[in-house]
């Protein structure tokens, strides 16, 4: 018998959400980081309405909502053009961006994952995997030495640089960067800025040969981003050092900006890339290690996150034997075409705000004009949320393969919204017409409710991942649920 059921390598946020969601359709599950410490810096800074809707799926959001900086409404942007995207006409309940830390994403998660008793193996390294048509077997190097450690499935969740993905020798293609940037948590004096509610593109500097983008972070802190010809030899891998950033903060903001203190600081380029394939046999990459990409509008955060949420259900019912046949390669089909369209979006957000040239300056402001037309801003900014995915499951339908709203039922137990049904990660047949045979399976929750105008529709499947399966009095529930 192997060690465990599945090994997650990586515990930032793609890594913690897909263990939680192992754990909570009780397969056993082993965390591996290779770092002894989480890390302090804030990286990402905030939640899209899709994500929010996926922890709200699982009862998580009220504590994501009480670590945001604002409880304010935070806008979103393309490209940082001065037209705001009008979150507002998306059907949702979080119609603006939560403006949550990841290191709290992290915090929150892990902290869940504890509550199921896993605790992430931190300072344990990832030697070599090897694989078999039975399970997987980890060389990890940790404290204490090295180990070997077994399981049914590995899931490679340990970013751009992911030691999974080139073990398994995934081609990983895409563009190289050409610009190479510098994100710092930093302490200053002298400084004064425009709300966290004002729009992305207030928080832009551009000066000269500079351009800055601060913005505030809780405890006094700053958020520093930038770039320009400086960085352009820099290696990826040196310090960040106070002089470069004092220099910064001298041409963007003028001399009377001090810097204080450097709290964290990384490098990072525009390099967008993509892996081939999600899936080597038993051994699987999610977020990072899957793909990278310009962090202009917030999505690499978000897109980690329902990597794992759309692999989590599947992978379990995998380990557990009662998975339809192809429902793990389902992952791969879903997510990758996912991945591809946001590298599309951030390479033409890249370009964009690179404009220098009087032709990309003269597009940069048509689409700055069009993006005035609420039509298309709606179109851009269900996009750029993550509302607008539409998962291809054969059905006429349009509507299969879409998110499930959060509709307020009337059920026999009383009102509630649709996501307070998904917290225990089953999939869901509300019932319209209370004439439908209960499903038959422990991992389908039968609810019969009232008609929703909302939905014009006898019954709804929904899977664990809150996408609708059918529309249908007579759902095929063995073509997820086995």
């Amino acid at each position: 018998m192997p060690d465990t059921d599945v090994i997650v390598v990586g515990a930032g946020p793609t890594g913690l959400m897909l263990a939680r969601e192992l754990r909570l359709a009780g397969v056993r599950v082993e965390v591996l980081e290779q770092l002894a410490a989480r890390a302090i810096q804030s990286k990402a800074g905030g939640l899209h309405s899709r994500t929010t809707e996926v922890f709200r799926l699982r009862g998580l959001m009220d504590q994501m909502q009480a670590r945001a900086q604002d409880r304010a409404p935070v806008g979103g942007h393309f490209a940082g053009l001065a037209t705001p995207l009008d979150f507002a006409a998306l059907d949702t309940h979080s119609p603006y961006i939560v403006a949550t830390l990841q290191l709290d994403v992290e915090d929150i998660l892990e902290t869940e994952l504890a509550g199921f008793g896993t605790t992430v193996r931190r300072g344990h390294e990832l030697g070599s995997v090897d694989q078999d048509d039975t399970g997987v077997r980890a060389q990890v190097a940790g404290p204490d030495g090295t180990y070997e450690l077994t399981a049914k499935f590995l899931v490679g969740c340990d970013g751009a640089r992911s030691a999974v993905r080139k073990m398994l020798g995934i081609p990983f293609t895409g563009l190289a960067g050409k610009a190479s940037m510098v994100l710092s948590d930093i302490r200053l004096e002298g400084v004064t800025l425009p709300s966290r509610r004002g729009h992305f593109s207030d928080h832009i500097t551009r000066r000269g040969d500079h351009v800055a983008i601060l913005s505030p972070l809780p405890g006094g802190l700053y958020r520093l981003m930038f770039g320009g010809d400086a960085q352009l030899d820099k290696d990826r891998t040196a310090p960040v050092t106070e002089e470069e950033i004092q220099e910064v903060l001298d041409g963007a903001y003028g001399p009377g900006v001090r810097l204080l203190e450097v709290r964290a600081a990384s490098r990072f380029s525009d390099a967008s890339r993509q892996a081939e394939r999600y899936r080597e046999g038993r051994v699987l990459i999610a977020g990072d290690a899957a793909h990278i990409h310009l962090p202009t509008g917030g999505q690499g955060l978000n897109l980690g996150i329902q990597d794992a949420f759309n692999l989590g259900w599947k992978l379990a019912a995998t380990v557990r034997g009662d998975a339809p046949d192809g429902l793990l390669d389902t992952y791969h089909v879903e997510r990758h075409q996912v991945g591809a369209r946001v590298l599309q979006n951030t390479r033409a957000q890249g370009a964009l705000m690179a404009a220098s040239e009087p032709v990309t300056i003269a597009l940069r402001d048509l689409i700055t004009e069009w993006l005035a037309v609420p039509e298309l801003n709606k179109k851009v900014a269900a996009m750029i949320s993550g509302l607008d995915i539409h998962y291809q499951l054969g059905d006429a339908n349009p509507l299969v393969g879409t998110r499930m709203p959060d509709l307020e039922l009337e059920t026999a137990d009383g009102t509630r919204w649709f996501s307070d049904l998904t917290h225990d990660g089953r999939g869901v047949l509300v019932d319209f017409t209370g004439t439908l045979e209960p499903p038959g399976s422990e991992r389908v929750r039968h609810v019969v409710a009232k008609p929703h105008e909302g939905l014009d529709a006898p019954a709804v499947l929904v899977r664990p991942d809150g996408y609708i399966a059918s529309l249908s009095d007579s759902p095929d529930l063995t073509r997820w649920f086995g």
